[in-house]
C-alpha cells in the first residue's frame, strides 16, 4: 500500500474558528490541503482565519442537521471531517437549565453523530472522521461538568460503531482527548490552572499545535490501521 498522497484532499473541520479548532485548520492548510471551516458567532474570527490560511470559512449550527447536510451537498465529498464543536458547561447538575443541557447535547452528541454519518455517505474509501473529545470523556476529577462529561464519553461508542461499519472502505474513526490546553476557554494562566497542573505529570498546558498535530497524524496515510482508538493528549492528567 502507497503511502503517498495522492491527491490534495478535502478538509472540512466543524467548529474551526478559535482555539483547537482554529490551530487545526491551520495545520491542514500548511499541508496544502483543501480546508473549510464552519463557524458559530465569530464571524470576525472566522474571517481572519480564512484569510491567514486560505481556508473557506462557512457558517453553520452544527446542531442542525438540514443545515449539514446542505453544507455537504453544497461542498461535496470530503476526504477528511474534524468534529470539533462543543459546548461547556460548569455548574452543579442540580443548577443548570434544562434547555442548557439539551443545546449541549444537540451540539456535542447529536451533532457529532449526525455530521459524521452525512459525511461518510459520500466520503470516498481511505477517508477520515476524527471527533475531538476531552480527557473528561474517561477522567472526571472535579465536579461541575456531569452533562460535559457524559457527551464527551459518548464519542467512544460512535467511533467504535462507525469504525465497524465503515472499515470495508477502509475509512478509519478515531477520537482526540485532549486533557487542558491553552485556549481563550481554559487559558494556561487561568486562576484555576495550578490545581490542574497539580493532578499532571507533565505540569503544564498543553498547546493547540500539539492536539493538531496529532489530529493531522490521524488523517495522514500512515495512520490507516488506527480506528475505532481514543487518542488521549493530556499530558498525564487522567491517569
Amino acid at each position: 500500500m502507497s503511502m503517498q498522497r495522492p491527491k490534495q484532499r478535502t478538509v472540512l473541520v466543524i467548529g474551526g474558528s478559535r482555539g483547537i479548532g482554529a490551530e487545526v485548520v491551520r495545520t491542514f492548510a500548511q499541508q496544502g490541503e483543501k480546508v473549510i471551516f464552519t463557524y458559530g458567532a465569530a464571524e470576525a474570527a472566522a474571517s481572519a482565519l480564512a484569510a491567514e490560511t486560505g481556508s473557506v470559512a462557512r457558517r453553520a449550527d452544527a446542531a442542525d442537521r438540514t443545515a449539514m447536510v446542505k453544507l455537504l451537498e453544497e461542498i461535496g465529498p470530503v476526504d477528511t471531517l474534524v468534529y470539533n464543536a462543543a459546548v461547556l458547561i460548569y455548574a452543579s447538575a442540580f443548577d443548570i437549565d434544562a434547555p442548557d443541557v439539551d443545546r449541549l447535547i444537540d451540539v456535542n452528541i447529536r451533532g457529532a453523530y449526525h455530521c459524521s454519518v452525512e459525511a461518510a455517505r459520500t466520503m470516498p474509501d481511505d477517508g477520515r472522521i476524527i471527533l475531538i473529545g476531552s480527557t473528561n470523556g474517561d477522567c472526571v476529577p472535579f465536579p461541575g461538568i456531569a452533562a460535559y462529561a457524559m457527551s464527551k464519553s459518548s464519542l467512544h461508542g460512535l467511533a467504535r460503531g462507525l469504525a465497524r461499519e465503515l472499515g470495508a472502505r477502509n475509512i478509519t474513526v478515531n477520537v482526540v482527548q485532549p486533557g487542558p490546553t491553552d485556549t481563550e476557554m481554559n487559558p494556561a494562566d487561568a486562576p484555576h490552572a495550578g490545581q490542574l497542573h497539580s493532578a499532571m505529570a507533565i505540569k503544564r498546558h498543553g498547546t493547540p499545535e500539539e492536539v493538531a498535530s496529532l489530529v493531522a497524524y490521524l488523517a495522514g496515510p500512515k495512520a490507516g490501521w488506527i480506528t475505532g482508538t481514543t487518542q488521549t493528549i493530556d499530558g498525564g492528567f487522567g491517569i
